[in-house]
């Protein structure tokens, strides 16, 4: 249940802290003043797309946050998956802060989140079912949504789309094999000169940095010479100095006097005869590789054709050795696959005869399903069109078989006669704005059983509908908002008059800028509202008389 939502700096609300109840919540106020905007803030905070547009003039950014009571376990399900903390109590905290520069954060519970996040949440939390829902209810293509949702097919459907996905591949891949034999030879001859180029190159992991550094080796040949040489002097000496070998046996020589006359030096001793290894060892390294540098005749051309066709081969098969060799391996395995496509494409015809009899088996299922809790949907929908004063009107699911498709084999229209005596036809061929209204809430009302969560916002549900009408769409909205919690945005007195919670949304200009409040009505002030809705802002003895006998009746229909 929705408890409270603030709004921050959003269009022409400064700042807004509404507090919402069980039941019926009625949100009502003068056309402008911005009842849309706490619709629009809703939907930001539940993770729907919003802009920069929502962001006050001057501020610099725009923050909603929404505060949740006895969340649905749907909801706790995808906090575990989100990894989210729950609270013992399973109250739940959403906010969404918008930059004037169009950016967005999200948090839940404190955690920042993405905005996908947010809105999988969002759907388990409230339904809003508005002006664009009406739209969306003509539209054919969204009809076999609502018998899905109704007939639990998510599962079915989802193990039906792995089929038909694995069903496309494998269709994808015969195409490919049944190309022309022109295409196929033209290929195979394409493929051949890379294996054999990259074959002859007898590519090795490591090589091109080992010859770099050979290369490099190469080119400063004399430079290293001169500096093993002066090495090899500096230890081993010449003809006219003691190189340090020499130097190190007199450093022993003298310490091993010193110890036979004091027993401590014999550690210095064995120092420096642990150091004079040591010097010796550098020694004969330096020996073997100025004896290499003299062995080594390499050609620096040689070195370099080599780098210079690894470099080549890189620019078109791979940046590294490891690249090239797996490009090798990747069309070696085309090469050989196409010269067995025959073999390869019977093989498929094969697997795609069996993935075909299990789509359409499990398709067949899913159909059936789908028509036997279409025809429970249709008496529901018209018994609930027969309570909104639209008694003869029948509605009708109209099932017609297609292709196999990403949703089976079936396309669905919602039909409906507003009128006795006349052939049902599509909703957007007949349909008028309260018809279409009334249609709406009864799939609503039809499918809030079903629905996990406890909020349902109803934004203008009322359009088009006047009089007798009116009073029996504000009885089903009483009614149903004995098990859910309802917000309902409305022009109507009749559906104003059954709020357990009246919200009046008003606008006043404060120092040359627009605001926009939300207070909640009591007593006086929601009769003087009501009346207002009746008879505009002349308010008289008999529209207040007439305000008081509207919330009778609906506290006592």
């Amino acid at each position: 249940m929705l408890s409270e939502l603030k709004i921050n700096n959003v269009a022409v609300i400064e700042k807004a802290e509404i507090a919402f109840e069980n039941g019926l919540n009625i949100l009502t106020g003068e056309t402008g003043a911005g009842k849309s905007i706490i619709i629009d803030s809703l939907n930001a905070v539940l993770g729907e797309r919003t802009s920069k547009d929502l962001v006050r003039d001057g501020a610099q950014n725009a923050k909603v946050s929404a505060f949740f009571e006895y969340i649905p376990k749907s909801a706790k399900e995808i906090l575990d998956e989100f990894e989210i903390e729950s609270e013992d109590d399973a109250s739940l905290l959403v906010s969404r802060t918008i930059t004037a520069d169009g950016r967005s954060s999200c948090r839940i519970n404190g955690q920042p989140v993405t905005v996908s996040m947010l809105k999988a949440v969002g759907r388990e939390l409230i339904t809003i079912c508005g002006q664009h829902d009406s739209q969306h209810l003509l539209q054919k293509e969204s009809h076999l949504g609502y018998i899905d949702y109704l007939a639990g097919t998510q599962d079915d459907l989802k193990e039906y789309k792995e089929v038909y996905h694995n069903l496309l591949s494998k269709e994808k891949e015969l195409s490919s094999i049944n190309q022309s034999e022109t295409d196929k030879q033209q290929r195979l001859e394409f493929l051949s000169y890379q294996i054999n180029e990259l074959q002859n190159a007898d590519i090795t992991v490591g090589e091109k940095e080992e010859l770099t550094a050979k290369k490099h080796k190469i080119q400063n040949r004399e430079k290293i010479a001169s500096c093993l040489y002066g090495a090899k002097t500096v230890i081993g000496g010449d003809e006219n100095t003691s190189g340090l070998v020499d130097m190190l046996y007199s450093l022993e020589n003298s310490l091993d006097s010193a110890s036979e006359y004091n027993k401590d030096f014999e550690v210095y001793l064995r120092s420096a005869e642990n150091f004079r290894y040591e010097i010796e060892d550098c020694l004969s390294a330096v020996s073997d590789e100025l004896s290499a540098l003299d062995e080594n005749d390499t050609d620096i051309n040689s070195v370099e054709q080599r780098l210079d066709l690894l470099y080549r081969l890189s620019r078109k098969y791979g940046e590294s050795e490891e690249e090239m060799l797996s490009y090798l391996e990747k069309i070696t395995d085309e090469y050989n696959n196409i010269r067995t496509s025959d073999e390869r494409a019977k093989e498929i015809e094969a697997e795609i005869d069996v993935l075909k009899d299990e789509l359409y088996k499990r398709a067949r299922n899913i159909s059936e399903k789908r028509k036997d809790y279409a025809a429970k949907f249709e008496v529901d929908v018209m018994s609930e069109l027969n309570y909104l004063d639209m008694k003869g009107a029948l509605f009708t699911v109209d099932f017609k078989e297609t292709k196999p498709c990403e949703n089976g084999i079936d396309e669905a229209e919602f039909l409906l006669s507003a009128n006795a005596g006349q052939a049902p036809k599509p909703l957007a061929k007949i349909a008028s704005g309260g018809e279409l209204s009334r249609v709406m809430l009864a799939i609503r009302c039809v499918l809030s059983d079903a629905e996990n969560c406890d909020t349902i916002i109803f934004d203008e549900i009322d359009t088009g509908v006047s009089g007798k009408a009116a009073h029996k769409i504000a009885y089903k909205l009483r009614q149903v908002s004995k098990g859910k919690q309802i917000l309902c945005v409305t022009h109507l007195a009749q559906i104003a008059a059954g709020a357990d919670n009246h919200l009046l949304v008003e606008k006043s200009l404060e120092d040359n800028k627009t605001c926009t409040a939300v207070r909640k009505l009591v007593d006086d002030e929601r009769i003087r509202e009501i009346a207002r809705i009746i008879g505009g802002d002349v308010i008289t003895k008999t529209t207040l008389m007439s305000a008081c006998e509207l919330i009778d009746f609906a506290n006592n229909p």
